[in-house]
């Protein structure tokens, strides 16, 4: 993947987090768990994450996590959330940062390798992690590995500052509403086609 491939990144979260997000940037599950929030991540997912460690650096729970495609099998695993959730669009100069790792698919999967950005953006293929689509059906192997690729994560040092936040998507009506009751001061629109 080149770096003019890359238009923004992607966090996904619920909607009545963005104001905490605003005030305190994206954190690291370590340093969020500090703090009162929802979650739509999978339990069993972040049991894997817990221990893992980067090689020749930290412990994932440490990063901030972002993905290339919001429209990947997280997403689509959260589906019944599209009401109360919406996919924040973060700056790529985050890329520039000091620290930062590239995983060439899900950080939790036991086959990641880890990258510092230049050499993770060369590792990411491309074509597979902006497919529409990741399901193989005749080949169930092509499909698992397709699926990790596809959420190939950008992984931030503890946190992700406000300022690298350019706005959000969601999915429907309901979200947008949801979104304008926050009375906060950050352009969000639909796009409903990054949704399942």
């Amino acid at each position: 993947m080149d770096r003019a491939d890359i238009n923004e990144l992607c966090y996904i979260t619920p909607i009545a987090n963005v104001p905490s997000i605003l005030q305190h940037g994206i954190l690291s599950n370590n340093l969020v768990a500090r703090l009162a929030h929802r979650s739509v991540a999978m339990p069993e997912i972040q049991a894997c994450r817990t221990n893992k460690r980067i090689p020749g650096a930290g412990h994932l729970h440490d990063y901030a996590n972002l993905y290339f495609d919001a429209h990947n099998p997280m997403l689509s695993k959260v589906r019944q959330h599209n009401d109360t959730i919406c996919v924040l669009r973060i700056d790529v100069a985050l890329l520039d940062l000091s620290g930062v790792i590239i995983a060439d698919r899900n950080a939790s999967s036991d086959y990641a390798r880890f990258y510092p950005v230049d050499q993770g953006l060369a590792a990411i293929e491309r074509d597979k992690v902006l497919a529409k689509y990741w399901t193989h059906p005749v080949n169930k192997y092509e499909e698992w590995e397709h699926k990790s690729i596809k959420c190939s994560e950008i992984l931030i040092p503890e946190k992700i500052e406000p300022q690298y936040i350019l706005g959000a998507y969601v999915a429907n009506q309901a979200a947008l509403a949801a979104f304008h009751k926050l009375s906060i001061e950050l352009t969000v629109e639909i796009r409903s086609g990054i949704f399942f």
